[in-house]
């Protein structure tokens, strides 16, 4: 982080923000009750497994594009492998190449990235997107078309947890891992890092952009509210977790050829939703 200084008002809205993003979620509850009691039998009201995606599927129509807009200037520079240092590079000094091959994209929701695999020219041959949720697989295979990928892009109906097993993603068969603001939400992530850590080829590369735990220089206030903030996210924002240590759970998948991970150096120090960003290679 900088030593940028930032206005009292500053701070304070950074605080709230999450609190924000929570009541959008919050207000999406009632329309999803009126849905699923004109349309769905009681038990799915009454199971939150079954329900709760559903909520998430809702609210993420609206907040999910505002979330793009605010994380795509790195996001596509990570999928062109200009990341380094926990920052955007030029070309020129791009450490890694950029996705490319056979992808596999961890949880794609709605489709919120498919555009990018097209409209950045990249040099991919298939790619296969796992999403569990089955409510947003329509707006996903609309995204997929409209992006002129139905011959390129999967969708693979399973939550990593059941992909090992399935037969649909073979150990040593993908070239390139991209995970986006969704490591926070998959459940035993040490065990399914490890397990897709497996699906890369030698060489293969991950790329990397997800909010995690605060961090250490970040201070103890932070860490006692994040952690307060955490009683309450998981429930609204689809089973997100703020305090995940995914830096370390990604280190320790597997042996690393070179691993280029870092937490953007602008972020401030009372951002309760801190990033690490980059890309490893196996």
């Amino acid at each position: 982080m900088t030593a940028q200084s930032h206005s009292f008002a500053e701070v304070i809205s950074g605080l709230l923000d999450p609190w924000s993003f929570i009541l959008t979620s919050l207000s999406y509850l009632p329309s999803t009750i009126v849905s699923l009691i004109r349309t769905a039998p009681l038990g799915t009201l009454l199971s939150w497994p079954r329900f709760q995606p559903l909520w998430f599927a809702s609210f993420w129509s609206v907040a999910g594009p505002q979330v793009r807009s605010t994380a795509e200037p790195r996001v596509i520079p990570l999928l062109q492998g200009r990341v380094h240092n926990g920052a955007p590079v030029s070309a020129d000094d791009a450490p890694s190449p950029g996705v490319g091959g056979v992808v596999l994209e961890v949880g794609p929701g709605s489709g919120m990235w498919v555009s990018l695999f097209s409209e950045q020219n990249l040099p991919i041959t298939h790619i296969y997107g796992v999403e569990p949720n089955a409510f947003v697989h329509p707006p996903l295979r609309a995204a997929i078309a409209a992006a002129g990928l139905d011959d390129v892009y999967e969708a693979v109906p399973l939550g990593i947890q059941d992909l090992a097993g399935s037969g649909r993603v073979a150990e040593g068969s993908v070239d390139c891992i991209v995970s986006v603001l969704c490591l926070c939400s998959i459940p035993d992530p040490a065990q399914n890092i490890a397990a897709l850590y497996r699906c890369l080829k030698p060489g293969g590369r991950w790329y990397v952009y997800e909010h995690v735990r605060v961090f250490a220089k970040q201070g103890l206030g932070m860490a006692l509210y994040q952690a307060f903030l955490n009683l309450i996210w998981p429930h609204c924002i689809g089973g997100c977790e703020l305090r995940r240590d995914t830096a370390t759970t990604l280190r320790e998948a597997g042996p690393w050829s070179l691993i280029d991970l870092s937490q953007p150096p602008q972020e401030p120090w009372f951002s309760s939703l801190p990033h690490i960003y980059g890309i490893l290679t196996k």
